[in-house]
């Protein structure tokens, strides 16, 4: 009777099994950008109004099973609009193409040079805004990158906004820079100051780290890499969010976002608004901090539509300054060890005081036209404009040094800076103050104009082309802005002008030690010509550009201009990409470059001179690159090795880092190798388990010595130790940097990642990321004393972040909660390391911060 019974339940078994199986059917399918043709990998397809449902694989591929009888099922995407697809039975629905959920991206990625992976012959890495909202907390813009290969990101001295970024060991003036297409980089020294974007992070749709010669059509190039970042344009759909972030150390922010939509008159307008303020992490820099975007856009019709985008950061934060790295020992020393700021102190009131300050505003307008010409021809033209202001405080005078780092008297019993002291000093001193707080302004007027032809001249064959104009002055002065107790201030360096009173007994706001304007020009001309068939992708591109170089000087020249200065450039790159298989791809590019040496180098001493150096020339870039891919449902992974030599390169820095009243170094012909192999890794074992890997093993190193010019702030030259030099002829002073063979500095050349990311139900997700450097040199504190041999190699170290997010629906709105901490386990460890020596004793660093936190909450509507 059991056996019998065993039988019957052992066949109703099968029979419901069986039932269960015939009752489901399978739907199979690849998600796919509408615009690109690129796979979408992570992209959710359910059932609606059930729990069924599954994630895109890597190539954007999918195989769900669903009921029988299911009629629907809904495709979404972060950044697209949702798509539902009517099914009939078991089938396989090939590309599901999804359209943007925003008013004319297409046509700003096409003219941002958008890379597409598998087709694009470059090494790439895309952050999305969501990877942005999970990992990034209260950390600085640049370092949501730092799992990238390649990339090393630190705080520097810690202020708000005061980050730096290298790439492949290039720093930021090496690495170009683009939001939605515009160059940002300055067009005097090439830079960019992190904390004039630091809004950025609210508005930015997709942030692409293009590394080596990348696929930038514009006729500057880059050298180390590219960011390229699209913002938001204008939503198609109606809806906006607020948000309320807190975070250590006071950290506050409050963001908003509204959308009109599509609307029947074909307008669409976006805004989004935030303010951030803390004390900061570092004793004495708070901060405060505000972001606008605005973008309004018309669509006129099929061939034509218009869009106006405005948006900036003015800020305002006390700084830790550059000059107050210290040495290993001495930092335990002070109160708070590592949060220790020299400059932080009080007034003769009492009052909180700091001498490093910094302020800026640095809005951009632009107004872009796309017009379809006919189905095969577009044209995208942008006209842009930045009207900057701002400045930064720092010490003036013969006694300036006494206010930084380096001087540990003048002190309060708490180690804090008495600026008592100096007051009381200035007061009683009858020739005026001996050392002042001066703003140093760097204002610029910026325009330009950016234009790209896009003609499919047939299935295969695709030309683009245009122009790339731009126009700045750079307006640059020093202002008195607090005597600190004298009533006057005589500048010593009005002794060099025909023009000025050097015995004017000068006041707050009056202008001291330099004026002058940078003023360049830049015109250039760019093609393309790409070719497409079946799995081969390749593309040969070409630019020539003139850079313009003029100096007015205001101060010593009475409003004078130089000659200009002209320096014909361009490339020429190329490169394919071959599509093995439906899993396998490897490319290769190669390039040459010609590019115009900055302003900095082209005037000797561009603060007080208008002297151009005779030796300078363009620098030449020579770059090649291989790379292998390989993409399935669970696993993406890419390994590329790169060769980058760098020949005449110019630079300025200070002769002793440590000691500004030295003066400083102008170099030009310095010539560079660098060459790594870079390993990243995306592995999804299960449904809702993330693991990524990164791997950049680097191998950067000077090539040989090279003469230097060095001055004071008065524009004398003057030898390694600061000495005036007294010539007995017109030729300039020389000295010699030492730097064969020696390691690039100021950058980890050894960087690992190795990430998890898990959802531990639909709504919750965690996640753990360890980050791990080695082999970073310090950057020389006086270059003309290197000797030819490495400088010190800090320590290597590891960081873990975690982060966990949380959504849910509160009525209509959805709410998602997420939080975020750095540096989990409190580890110490040296982030920037400075001096020539090899003995970590004598070296100075800046540590990195210790356990920082951050959480928020956002509603969407």
């Amino acid at each position: 009777m059991k056996n019998a019974m065993r039988s019957i339940l052992t066949m109703a078994a099968v029979l419901m099994l069986s039932v269960a199986a015939i009752a489901q059917t399978t739907v199979k399918g690849v998600v796919v950008d509408g615009g690109s043709g690129e796979s979408l990998p992570g992209a959710s397809i359910v059932v609606p109004g059930t729990t069924s449902g599954t994630v895109s694989g890597f190539d954007g591929s999918f195989a769900l099973q669903v009921p029988q009888g299911t009629s629907k099922i809904v495709v979404s995407f972060v950044g697209f609009l949702d798509k539902e697809i009517a099914l009939s039975g078991a089938q396989d629905l090939g590309d599901i193409k999804l359209e943007s959920d925003a008013v004319g991206l297409k046509e700003v990625s096409v003219m941002a040079s958008v890379a597409i992976q598998r087709k694009t012959p470059v090494a790439v890495s895309t952050i999305s805004p969501e990877i942005i909202q999970e990992k990034l907390g209260n950390q600085e813009f640049p370092e949501v990158l730092k799992s990238t290969p390649g990339v090393y990101a630190t705080k520097q001295g810690g202020g708000f906004g005061d980050s730096r970024i290298n790439m492949r060991g290039f720093s930021s003036e090496n690495i170009a820079v683009m939001i939605n297409g515009i160059p940002v980089n300055d067009m005097e020294w090439g830079g960019v100051y992190w904390s004039n974007w630091a809004g950025l992070s609210d508005v930015t749709r997709s942030m692409q780290t293009q590394r080596g010669l990348g696929a930038s059509k514009i006729a500057a190039p880059s050298v180390g890499g590219s960011i390229n970042i699209l913002t938001k344009t204008t939503d198609m759909e109606k809806g906006g969010s607020v948000y309320s972030g807190v975070g250590n150390d006071g950290y506050k922010k409050t963001a908003i976002t509204l959308s009109t939509g599509l609307m029947d008159n074909g307008f669409a307008i976006t805004f989004s608004g935030s303010k951030t303020e803390g004390d900061g992490y570092i004793m004495g820099t708070p901060f405060e901090g505000y972001s606008y975007f605005l973008n309004v856009s018309k669509q006129i019709n099929e061939k034509h539509q218009l869009s106006f985008t405005a948006f900036g950061a003015p800020q305002w934060h006390d700084q830790r300054s550059r000059y107050d790295h210290r040495k290993i020992e001495e930092w335990r020393n002070y109160r708070d060890e590592y949060k220790f700021n020299a400059t932080y102190g009080f007034d003769a009131n009492g009052q909180y005081m700091n001498v490093s300050h910094n302020f800026y505003h640095k809005p951009q307008i632009s107004l872009n036209h796309f017009w379809t010409i006919n189905d095969r021809t577009s044209l995208s033209t942008a006209v842009y404009a930045s009207i900057a202001s701002g400045g930064g405080w720092g010490a003036r005078g013969a006694d300036k040094s006494r206010l930084y780092g380096s001087n540990d008297e003048d002190r309060t019993i708490d180690g804090y800076r008495d600026y008592g002291v100096f007051q009381r000093e200035n007061a009683a001193n009858v020739n005026g103050s001996q050392v002042v707080i001066a703003n140093s302004n760097n204002n610029h007027q910026w325009y330009g104009l950016l234009s790209t032809l896009n003609k499919d001249l047939n299935d295969n064959w695709n030309f683009s082309g245009g122009l790339d104009l731009r126009y700045y002055i750079g307006e640059h002065n020093r202002t008195i802005e607090d005597l600190l107790g004298g009533k006057f201030y005589i500048d010593s360096k009005r002794e060099s002008s025909d023009y000025l009173d050097n015995n004017e007994k000068l006041k707050e706001g009056d202008v001291i030690e330099r004026d002058y304007d940078g003023i360049v020009f830049s015109s250039g001309v760019f093609g393309q010509l790409e070719y497409s068939s079946g799995n081969l992708s390749s593309f040969v591109s070409g630019s020539v550009t003139n850079t313009n170089y003029k100096r007015r000087g205001n101060f010593y020249y009475d409003g004078e201009t130089s000659d200009a200065v002209n320096f014909l450039g361009g490339n020429i790159k190329g490169g394919a990409n071959y599509n093995i298989d439906e899993f396998h791809n490897v490319f290769a590019n190669v390039g040459v470059i010609s590019r115009a040496p900055y302003f900095s180098t082209v005037f000797l001493a561009k603060d007080y001179s208008n002297a151009t150096n005779d030796d300078v020339k363009n620098e030449k870039i020579y770059s090649f690159e291989l790379g292998y891919g390989y993409k399935s449902t669970v696993l993406s992974a890419n390994i590329n090795a790169y060769y980058t030599k760098w020949m005449d390169k110019g630079q300025s820095s200070s002769i002793d880092s440590q000691d500004p009243t030295k003066g400083s170094v102008n170099m030009t012909g310095i010539n560079a190798l660098h060459k790594g192999i870079e390993v990243d890794v995306k592995y999804k074992p299960i449904d809702g388990l993330m693991i990524t890997g990164m791997l950049s093993l680097g191998d950067w190193r000077w090539l040989d010595d090279v003469e230097a010019y060095a001055f004071n702030d008065a524009g004398q030259p003057v030898d390694k130790k600061g000495n005036v030099v007294e010539l007995k002829s017109e030729d300039h002073y020389k000295d010699q940097a030492r730097i064969a063979d020696v390691h690039v500095d100021n950058a980890a050349q050894t960087t690992a990642a190795l990430g998890v990311n898990y959802n531990l139900t639909k709504d919750l997700k965690i996640g753990a990321d360890y980050n791990y450097y080695a082999r970073l040199f310090s950057k020389p504190s006086e270059i003309l004393d290197l000797t030819g041999e490495d400088t010190w190699e800090a320590p290597d170290y590891g960081v873990v972040d975690a982060n966990v997010k949380y959504t849910f629906k509160v009525g209509k709105f959805t709410a998602i909660a997420s939080a975020k901490v750095q540096n989990l386990f409190d580890t110490d460890y040296i982030a920037d390391a400075y001096g020539n020596t090899n003995d970590w004793r004598q070296a100075t660093v800046f540590y990195g911060f210790g356990r920082t936190w951050s959480a928020g909450l956002k509603f969407k509507f």
